[in-house]
């Protein structure tokens, strides 16, 4: 079943990771800033209810749907009160999974602010708008996307490949070397005109914006 809905979702055009068991999924779950995460009940190992658990008390945001063959109410309450935020019965629908993938992705994390600020710097996703002490900085679309995600993640590094699927969503062709040319080309304008550079790299690792 899990290889038939990563194989649907890709369909869909979205990038997708599997993990096999709950410690995987804590696991990568914490590492890689997830849209949306599908859980579920009876995994192997740590059960769904509690992943959900430990990755809310990480502080992971984003939106997670259960699936389960648990249909009655106290083991839907279970997971709800775990920190889901929807939850889906088995045999379902892919295409009510897809919708319901949707609307979470729609929703985002609580933590989705329209206006992010990082230090000096500020971004208003709504408007395509961003600053960096108040002077405007004129983007790309896609150097726009790439300084919303390291905004979204503060001190947190973010490999190429969380990039690639985030910014050019795993285009076949992109490459990480993409990746580089565009924050070159991010640093020349968030970096180069002012006194101190915010956008890091940590070698064999990635690129992470300094917390201030």
């Amino acid at each position: 079943m899990a290889t038939l809905i990563h194989r649907a979702l890709q369909r869909e055009g979205l990038a997708v990771d599997l993990a096999a068991d709950g410690e995987r999924a804590v696991l990568e779950a914490a590492a890689i800033p997830y849209d949306v995460i599908l859980l579920d009940r009876m995994l192997p190992g740590i059960d769904g209810a509690e992943v959900c658990r430990r990755l809310r008390a990480g502080q992971v945001r984003a939106p997670i749907l259960m699936l389960t063959a648990m249909g009655e109410i106290p083991h839907r309450v279970e997971g709800l009160d775990a920190g889901a935020d929807d939850y889906l019965t088995k045999p379902f629908s892919l295409d009510e999974l897809r919708a319901r993938v949707r609307a979470l992705a729609r929703r985002g994390p609580a933590t989705h602010a329209p206006v992010l600020e990082v230090g000096a710097l500020r971004l208003n996703a709504a408007t395509h708008e961003a600053w960096r002490d108040d002077h405007a900085l004129v983007l790309t679309a896609k150097e726009f996307a790439l300084l919303e995600v390291l905004m979204r993640h503060p001190g947190q590094v973010l490999s190429k490949a969380v990039l690639l699927d985030h910014v050019w969503d795993a285009a076949p062709g992109a490459r990480s070397n993409v990746v580089e040319a565009q924050i070159s080309a991010l640093r020349e304008k968030v970096d180069r005109p002012f006194r101190e550079n915010i956008i890091e790299t940590v070698r064999g690792v990635g690129y992470r914006l300094k917390r201030p």
